[in-house]
């Protein structure tokens, strides 16, 4: 298993979002090559604007382990998280990031210039998959104009 299986199963939970009109992204989080918890977005279904992907398999991975950390899982997730994910990401100080599409408008990077929000001990990698994801949220909102 590598980085674009995962990544893969992250596409399929921005499917299932894509499919309920919701912003489509999706979220895997690992350990031990085994995903723990997926989420996708699901703000208009559950009027809640935190509830992202990322937040959501956050919440589903800490409620299986029973921790509020995950140093040893990954997280896949389609597109590159906002600044209100990228701060759950470091208070859970989840080991590593991976994700595909990058968000150059509600992206961390679009408001951290560079500087990593997440914990010093997090490791990042950018683009797997990237045109696979891209496509999906492309696809999203030419929909919606």
């Amino acid at each position: 298993m590598n980085d674009e299986h995962f990544m893969a199963q992250a596409l399929r939970q921005a499917q299932t979002a894509f499919e309920g009109d919701e912003v489509p992204v999706g979220a895997v989080i690992v350990i031990d090559n085994k995903i723990i918890s997926r989420g996708y977005n699901q703000v208009e279904k559950l009027a809640d604007p935190t509830a992202h992907a990322e937040i959501i398999a956050l919440t589903s991975a800490f409620n299986f382990l029973g921790s509020k950390y995950l140093p040893d899982a990954t997280i896949y997730i389609t597109v590159e998280p906002c600044l209100m994910c990228a701060g759950a990401l470091y208070w859970s100080k989840i080991g590593r990031v991976v994700y595909g599409a990058s968000d150059e408008k509600n992206g961390y990077l679009h408001i951290t210039k560079d500087t990593s929000p997440f914990h010093p001990k997090t490791s990042l990698t950018k683009g797997i998959m990237k045109e696979e994801c891209a496509f999906l949220i492309r696809s999203f909102f030419q929909q919606k104009r």
